[in-house]
C-alpha cells in the first residue's frame, strides 16, 4: 500500500514541478508583454498625433479646393487614408498585447493555486512560486492597463474638443483672409465670428485643463477643489450638484484625494451622459479614520447585468475606478438608487 502511494505520488511531483516550470516561463513572457504594451502604446500616442495633423491638412485643402493643386489634394487625401490605416493597425495590436497580458495574468493565477494546493505536508514542498515577484507584477498589470484606458479617454477629449476647435479656428481666419482685399465689411462680420470663437476655445481649454488636474487640489485639498469643480460642471451642464460634508473637513493623503476627486468626476460625467441625471448629490464622511463617500443622481439608472460586464465596465469607466480604489486598499459598490437612479459608495483610507 504504501509503495503505491509513493508510485502515485512520484507522477503528481512531476506534475507540480512542470507547472512550477511553466509558472516562471509565464511570468518572463508577461513581463516581455509589458514591455511591448508601453512601446505600442507609445507608436499609438504618435501615430494618433499624425493623423490629426493629416487630418487637419487635408480640411485647409478642402476649404480651398478652387485654388488647390488636384495633386496637392491628393497627396493629403493619401496622407490620411495611410496615417488611419497605421493607426487602426497599431491599435489593433495594442488591444491583443493587452488581451494576451489578462490571460496569461489569470494563467499565472491558476499555476498558483495549482501549486500552493499541491503541497503536503507529508511531501517535500514543491518549489515556490515566486511570489514576491508576482505581487509587484500583477499590480503593474493593473497600473499599465489604468494608464493606457486613461490615456486614451483623454486622446478622445483632445481630439473631439480643443484640437476639433483650433482646426475650425485655422479654417476661419483662412477665411478672412481670403475676404479681406474681396469683401472688407464681410471679413470685419468673419473676424468677430472668429474672436469669438477663440474666446469659447479658450473655455474650453481651460474646462480641460481643470478636468486633467485642478492645480487647487495640491494647495487647498479635496472639499474646495470639489465645490469649485461642482460649481463649473453645474454651470456647463445645467445639473444641479450639492456637496455635504459630515464631520471636520480636513487633508487626506494625496493619492486618496486624487482618486476620490477622479472617481467623483468620472461618476458626474457618467450621469450627465449616459444616465440623463439632472442632479446628483455628493456625501463625505471624514468622520472615521476612513473616507466614506456617497455618490447618488437622479437619472435612468444602471443595468448592473451590463454596466457592470468587462466591455460596458471600461467603457463607462468603471473598471478604472474599481481598480484605483482597491489599489489603495479600498472598496466600492455599484446600486441603483430607490425612485431610480445610480448610487455609488466607496470607502478609502484616509492616510
Amino acid at each position: 500500500m504504501i509503495a503505491k502511494s509513493n508510485e502515485g505520488a512520484q507522477p503528481f511531483e512531476q506534475f507540480l514541478e512542470t507547472c512550477s516550470q511553466e509558472y516562471k516561463k509565464t511570468l518572463s513572457e508577461l513581463k516581455e508583454i509589458d514591455l511591448l504594451i508601453q512601446q505600442t502604446s507609445k507608436e499609438v500616442e504618435r501615430m494618433a498625433r499624425r493623423n490629426t495633423q493629416a487630418t487637419n491638412q487635408l480640411r485647409l485643402a478642402e476649404s480651398s479646393i478652387e485654388t488647390v493643386p488636384r495633386q496637392d489634394l491628393k497627396e493629403a487625401y493619401s496622407a490620411v487614408l495611410d496615417t488611419q490605416q497605421r493607426l487602426f493597425t497599431m491599435q489593433g495590436q495594442l488591444e491583443k498585447l493587452q488581451s494576451d497580458q489578462r490571460n496569461m495574468a489569470r494563467y499565472l493565477d491558476i499555476l498558483r493555486s495549482v501549486l500552493e494546493q499541491g503541497h503536503h505536508p507529508d511531501r517535500p514542498r514543491p518549489p515556490e512560486p515566486e511570489e514576491e515577484e508576482l505581487a509587484p507584477q500583477a499590480a503593474v498589470v493593473r497600473v499599465i492597463e489604468a494608464q493606457e484606458r486613461e490615456r486614451r479617454r483623454l486622446s478622445r477629449q483632445m481630439h473631439d474638443g480643443p484640437a476639433q476647435s483650433l482646426t475650425n479656428l485655422i479654417l476661419q481666419a483662412e477665411i478672412c483672409e481670403r475676404l479681406m482685399d474681396v469683401n472688407p465689411e464681410q471679413a470685419r462680420v468673419e473676424l468677430a465670428n472668429l474672436k469669438s470663437s477663440v474666446a469659447d476655445t479658450f473655455q474650453k481649454v481651460k474646462g480641460f485643463i481643470l478636468n486633467l488636474r485642478p492645480m487647487m487640489l495640491d494647495d487647498l485639498g479635496l472639499v474646495p477643489t470639489l465645490r469649485r469643480y461642482l460649481d463649473s460642471f453645474s454651470d456647463s451642464s445645467d445639473m444641479v450638484t450639492d456637496i455635504s460634508v459630515m464631520g471636520k473637513e480636513r487633508r487626506l493623503a494625496s493619492h486618496s484625494e486624487v482618486t476620490t476627486f477622479r472617481v467623483i468626476q468620472e461618476l458626474l460625467h457618467n450621469a450627465r451622459d449616459v444616465g440623463r441625471a439632472s442632479s446628483a448629490r455628493i456625501m463625505l464622511d471624514m468622520r472615521g479614520d476612513d473616507l466614506q463617500v456617497t455618490f447618488e443622481d437622479d437619472g435612468d439608472g444602471l443595468d448592473l447585468g451590463d454596466a457592470l460586464s468587462s466591455e460596458e465596465a471600461e467603457k463607462l469607466g468603471l473598471t478604472t475606478m474599481r481598480e484605483r480604489i482597491e489599489m489603495l486598499g479600498g472598496e466600492i459598490h455599484f446600486e441603483n438608487a430607490r425612485g431610480g437612479g445610480t448610487r455609488v459608495t466607496f470607502t478609502l483610507p484616509a492616510s
